[in-house]
């Protein structure tokens, strides 16, 4: 899907999936549509878009289809990004639920979910977010907690 002709990314500009823009590959500058670009290479898009805040894109168009694309690109990345936000099956929900709900709501089951029963890799918490947890776990069940994690909130 390469062209001759540049379309240099204009930070003013919102694009949607027909859009081309060129970047900068290991072989050299590339050119295509925002769409095979999603397809292309998404995790790179998602950072220009998220995190370098350099491109500017149709939520609906771009974004809402680019966020399912990188579930399977790189789950990994997706589950970081997704952080608290992502839906995932909690003990005492019939349907998958956003792993906000019982951080906010249940730290204490979120915690004995979360950490005692393995879940881990099932939600990437920030270190923020960690510390959060353990410092509302601390003050309502201490002896829930695993030392390491009681030793990180009493510093």
């Amino acid at each position: 899907m390469t062209s001759e002709e540049l379309f240099p990314l204009d930070p003013e500009k919102v694009y949607d999936s027909s859009d081309m823009l060129t970047l900068d590959t290991d072989e050299g500058p590339v050119t295509m549509k925002m769409g095979y670009w999603l397809n292309t290479d998404p995790v790179r898009i998602h950072k220009m878009i998220i995190k370098e805040k350099v491109l500017q894109v149709n939520q609906l168009e771009v974004l809402n289809p680019l966020v399912s694309k990188l579930r399977r690109a790189d789950p990994e990345y997706y589950k970081r990004f997704m952080g608290l936000q992502l839906t995932i099956d909690y003990p005492g929900y019939s349907a998958g639920i956003k792993a906000k709900i019982p951080f906010e709501n249940d730290p204490v089951g979120f915690y004995r979910w979360w950490r005692k029963m393995k879940h881990e890799d099932k939600v990437h918490l920030s270190l923020g977010n960690q510390i959060l947890l353990f410092q509302k776990v601390a003050l309502m069940d201490p002896k829930v907690m695993s030392k390491k994690d009681l030793e990180l909130v009493k510093k």
